[in-house]
């Protein structure tokens, strides 16, 4: 009697694939074995760190060291000494005493003269008790002769100043001039000073004022002194 085969009953149909998985758990047990390490309690044990048992730093002792002081110096060569014989003649000064006894006669002083010395003093014009006096203005109280001075300066200074030097410089419109001088105590014109847009204009003012005649000085107080005095001029060039 021939027997039969079970085909679900044959072994090695599957053999191949039991082999791959039994060589895979194999493998990783393999792996696991040679990977798997022990430590001891000792080593892992951390405790208290003890920072009684670092060494103390010795720090050095350091000792100033003391220079010794400089030798003295050497002891001064002693001076040479030359005799000179006593030959010249030495003239004496002698000081008299200056205190007096009652057998002095006293000497009368004359009286002292003390000369006063004279100061330029300059008092404004507008201040002074009595005002520089234009001729032709003696007359009136101080008010009077301090209105009829500038009123007859305005009419001079407009009569002798050149009005065709400011088209010839070239000027237009309206010019002013500022002049400042001083009536001295003898009544002579000193120390003028002009300004003007134009130099021309001042060195006009200035020959213009230089022509003023000799006043009367000022006074204050009964002494003559110097009085500065302001004048403006100012006119309009004709286009």
């Amino acid at each position: 009697m021939e027997l039969k085969k079970n085909p679900k009953a044959n072994v090695g149909r599957n053999s191949s694939l039991y082999f791959a998985v039994g060589l895979a758990l194999m493998l990783f047990l393999t792996n696991y074995a040679i990977n798997y390490k022990t430590y001891d309690k000792e080593d892992i044990d951390i405790g208290m760190v003890n920072m009684d048992a670092e060494d103390e730093e010795e720090i050095p002792l350091t000792e100033q060291i003391q220079t010794p002081p400089p030798p003295p110096p050497p002891p001064a060569a002693p001076e040479v000494i030359e005799i000179v014989e006593d030959e010249e003649e030495v003239e004496e000064t002698v000081i008299e005493s200056t205190e007096v006894d009652q057998e002095t006669e006293i000497v009368e002083v004359e009286e002292v003269e003390v000369e006063e010395v004279e100061e330029d003093i300059d008092v404004p014009f507008a201040v002074i008790e009595n005002v520089p006096v234009f001729p032709g203005c003696e007359k009136g109280s101080n008010t009077k002769k301090r209105e009829c001075m500038s009123k007859k300066i305005s009419q001079f200074v407009n009569k002798k100043f050149n009005t065709e030097l400011a088209s010839d410089l070239g000027l237009s419109g309206r010019q002013r001039i500022n002049v400042i001088f001083k009536i001295d105590k003898t009544g002579k014109v000193t120390g003028i000073r002009a300004r003007a847009p134009h130099p021309g204009l001042e060195k006009e003012a200035k020959r213009v004022i230089g022509l003023l005649p000799k006043m009367k000085p000022g006074k204050q107080r009964g002494k003559p002194v110097n009085v500065p005095y302001s004048l403006p001029i100012i006119f309009q060039v004709q286009d």
